[in-house]
């Protein structure tokens, strides 16, 4: 198991058990794809960003285009990360969170600040998450079924 399915199976076990639905790979209006998204009862949206290591996390130029479609917005990583780098304040700006994960679980280091989100993009949102994983649910159910 590669440390991103790794990660992102821990995180998404946090995430039902903080009360959410996690749907992975989903699609954004602004073309981007996110790796996880979690919806809550209350309707709030987190979007997790999982890194697989140091240089996929350098190298990522494009999360802060995510920030619009979320209530709270975190960077997953593996125990192996060099933690001390996301302490740094130029790694990251303090209204995101970070999550430690592996595949058996995560736990959030530092919390994220809420964001606020426009209301029609959340209900775009949510409808795009749902069909997603709507039709992954029923392409599991056809080829089970053969």
């Amino acid at each position: 198991m590669t440390s991103t399915a790794r990660v992102t199976k821990g995180t998404c076990r946090l995430l039902v058990d903080m009360g959410y639905a996690p749907v992975t790979e989903v699609s954004l209006s602004n073309n981007r794809r996110v790796d996880i998204v979690g919806l809550n009862k209350k309707g709030k949206l987190l979007i997790i960003e999982v890194k697989s290591g140091l240089a996929d996390f350098r190298s990522d130029q494009k999360w802060q285009e995510y920030l619009p479609y979320c209530s709270e917005f975190y960077f997953a990583v593996d125990t192996d990360f060099p933690l001390k780098l996301l302490e740094e304040e130029e790694s990251l700006p303090d209204k995101t969170g970070i999550i430690i994960a592996d595949q058996y679980g995560a736990e959030i280091l530092r919390p994220a600040a809420e964001l606020a989100v426009n209301g029609q993009r959340t209900k775009t949102f949510i409808q795009t998450m749902a069909r997603t994983a709507a039709l992954r649910l029923h392409e599991q159910n056809v080829n089970g079924m053969s």
